[in-house]
Parts: structure tokens; sequence; C-alpha cells
């Protein structure tokens, strides 16, 4: 078997953002795929990096993909997860992405590692914010939809990441673009449902 070749500047830049942008919607899976792929020795991970694919490190990151990969799929249990990982998803997107170039003396970890955080800000709200506005419908069909194309969006944006970087950049800006559109959409609806609810207990309080 071919040994795998180290990753060139696209693509390190490609897979910082792609580590940062996934931390914020599926954590343990992008830290357990990065490990697995490392360990297969599909790709020549970043030296920052390669702790993810020791045994013990896959292993725990395994057992967490499995918790999450159930939370996700339950209303209202899968609000509260985000909720819990708001302050785990963002650093984490941070600390991968700063990882990917952590061998580097020069200022392209601090670039990175700030590229990170904003996308797994930018995709945690995102993800929180439609979460939370599909779980006012009763029915349980669209957060598990929704869930497994979080599931499957992972992995392929990790993978387009390393195998056509321009074409992740791409695909990038097309979902940040849609992330952001959706994030303010749902937000004005929420709002306006959590007004309608208090305007409800209001009148049922004065007619009590």
């Amino acid at each position: 078997m071919t040994p795998p070749v180290a990753l060139d500047t696209s693509q390190l830049i490609a897979l910082a953002a792609a580590l940062g942008w996934a931390s914020g919607v599926r954590l343990y899976a992008v830290v357990f795929f990065t490990g697995l792929a490392g360990a297969l020795d599909w790709v020549l991970l970043p030296p920052g990096l390669q702790l993810l694919q020791s045994p013990w490190m896959l292993g725990a990151t395994g057992l967490m993909l499995v918790v999450e990969f159930v939370a996700d799929k339950i209303p209202g249990l899968d609000s509260l997860w985000d909720a819990v990982h708001t302050l785990v998803r963002i650093p984490a997107g941070v600390a991968l992405a700063a990882a990917v170039f952590g061998g580097d003396p020069t200022s392209w970890s601090m670039v990175a590692g700030l590229l990170g955080g904003t996308l797994a800000a930018t995709s945690h709200v995102a993800k929180a914010t439609t979460r939370a506005a599909i779980n006012t419908s009763p029915e349980p069909f669209s957060n598990v939809a929704a869930s497994l194309a979080g599931d499957a969006a992972v992995p392929a944006m990790l993978w387009l990441a390393l195998a056509h970087p321009l074409g992740f950049a791409a695909a990038l800006l097309a979902v940040l673009g849609l992330s952001v559109v959706l994030t303010l959409l749902l937000l004005k609806f929420l709002k306006s449902l959590i007004r309608n609810l208090r305007s409800r207990l209001g009148g049922t309080r004065a007619a009590a």
C-alpha cells in the first residue's frame, strides 16, 4: 500500500476550514473520522492532529459519536444537547483548525484558529436554531431527516476539503450563505412564536 502524501497548502487551509465548520455540526464525528482517516493511512495528518488517530482517542470519540447520533434524533433532547455543547463546539473548532498548522511557527495557526472558531460558531448557531424551529412541529420525521442530513454532511465536507479544496471552498460559501439566511428567518419565527405564547399565557391568567 502506497503511504499517504503530505497535504499541500490548499488542502491544509481547506481542512482547517472543514474542521472548524464541521465542529459546529457534529463535533465527535469530525474528530473520529479525521482520526480514523489518519489511522487507516488514507491521509497523512499534520503533526498537530495525529493525536486523533490514537486507539484511545478513536475509542472515546467513537463512543461519543454514537451517543450524539442517538441524542440528535430525539426532539427536545437534540436542542438540549446543542445548548450544552455551545461551550464545547466553538472552542473545539478553534483548537482543531489551529492544530492543522500546529507545527508552523508562522501566524498560520492563529489565522486558522480564528477561521475555525468563526465557522464553528456559524454552523452551530444555524444548526441549533434550525432544530429548535423544527421541534415546534409535532411530527418527528423532519427532525430525523435534518439530523441525518447533518450526519452525511460532515464526512462529505471533510472528503471534499482533502480531495477538491476549490470545490470545498465553493460548497462552504454556499452553505454559509444558506446558514445565515436560515438563521435570520428562523430567529424571527421563534421570536414571533415566543411572543404569541406569552400573549396567550397573559390572556389565560387575566381570564382566570
